[in-house]
């Protein structure tokens, strides 16, 4: 069976489309058919693979609005075994488009319905808000992975979330859980890294990965070279952290499942 994961935040800059592209890269180094969903209109996974999103053809906003089969906008990426669906701005006209739509909080799903059986992974990179294509990929997933940046204001957000999760599986999609929080942006320098990596953990439990993602300078230049981090430079410490991150969310349902180590 297909694994569906929504990539989740409803806060910016939380390190929420690193998380979605390294993941989906490691996945696809580890030798799984992979597909990241790029349903954010800033498309930045999009461009993190060096796409131009200005040239796209066709884009997530073709798929959820006028129906386009995802196997006539998705594209290869640099990494092999990963393709994408990419997205760009045209999509943030998708939240006003979809309103009047029959069935306009499902057609994520039944768009990857369609595909589903071409891949092993499927990862959506959600937009950082509760709108339609949100609610579209949370109704398309299985399962919801939270980015938190280690900061002041990242309990409050996240329960926020949490609690809107909740509602999508009420009323939309029974299946749906959180299976993963990813402590991202760590600095080990600050006390104040360590109190809220602490309260995540004393709240959630064992939704809390093992693994902590450092902040790191090579992280925020991969994509301005269009590359994950994972190609960019193997053997950084955002790159080594991510690789652990995915390794546990494998090892969640597929034991065995092996990420390569890469070195530069």
């Amino acid at each position: 069976m297909t694994r569906i994961l929504a990539i989740a935040n409803q806060k910016g800059g939380v390190g929420k489309t690193t998380t979605a592209i390294s993941v989906a890269t490691n996945i696809a180094l580890a030798g799984q058919r992979t597909l990241l969903v790029d349903a954010d209109p800033q498309g930045n996974a999009t461009t993190g693979f060096g796409i131009d999103s200005r040239t796209l053809e066709s884009s997530t906003y073709n798929v959820l609005v006028q129906q386009l089969p995802i196997g006539a906008a998705r594209v290869a990426t640099v990494v092999n075994g990963l393709d994408l669906l990419p997205s760009n701005l045209d999509l943030a006209g998708a939240e006003i488009e979809l309103v009047p739509m029959f069935s306009r909080e499902l057609r994520l799903r039944s768009a990857i319905s369609l595909i589903a059986n071409d891949y092993d992974y499927i990862l959506i990179d959600c937009p950082p808000s509760l709108g339609m294509v949100t609610i579209n990929s949370l109704a398309a997933a299985h399962e919801v992975v939270i980015p938190v940046q280690c900061e002041y204001y990242a309990l409050e957000g996240l329960g926020q979330l949490v609690s809107n999760v909740d509602l999508i599986r009420q009323s939309l999609n029974s299946d749906l859980e959180v299976t993963s929080i990813v402590l991202v942006m760590y600095d080990a320098r600050t006390r104040l890294a360590e109190q809220v990596a602490g309260e995540v953990r004393s709240h959630f439990g064992d939704v809390v990965l093992q693994a902590v993602v450092p902040r790191s300078v090579r992280l925020s230049e991969a994509p301005s070279y269009g590359q994950p981090i994972e190609l960019y430079d193997p053997s950084s410490s955002g790159a080594v952290a991510y690789r652990e991150v995915t390794r546990e969310i494998l090892d969640q349902q597929a034991p065995g499942i092996s990420v390569p180590e890469r070195s530069s």
